[in-house]
């Protein structure tokens, strides 16, 4: 239902959210957490895990196509991002791809 940035992005506004409670009970660091969201049809839903416990996620090229940030689908793509996609889990600012000499 959200393409993997968006689910990390949810991920970590609950997270702020959950720490802005001040609740003594949570644990210090990261606090895990599991949100099931369900869509208007039946077969449309989310499971929203806090980001550590998501180590490796997995791609829905249908979810990641309907991420506004994301431009690399709608071209033909394999279903991986392009390095620089804003959408690109794996995305890095601090680098670029090697260049062929």
């Amino acid at each position: 239902m959200f393409s993997v940035q968006q689910k990390r992005d949810i991920s970590e506004a609950v997270q702020k959210v959950l720490r802005a409670t001040g609740h003594p009970e949570l644990p210090e660091g990261e606090i895990p957490f599991n949100l099931h969201v369900d869509g208007a049809q039946s077969w449309s839903w989310a499971d929203i895990r806090n980001n550590g416990a998501v180590a490796e996620p997995s791609v829905n090229p249908q979810n990641e196509r309907q991420d506004p940030a994301c431009a690399c689908f709608p071209r033909g793509g394999r279903g991986d991002h392009r390095w620089d996609c804003p959408a690109n889990p794996n995305r890095s600012d601090r680098a670029s791809p090697a260049k062929e000499s």
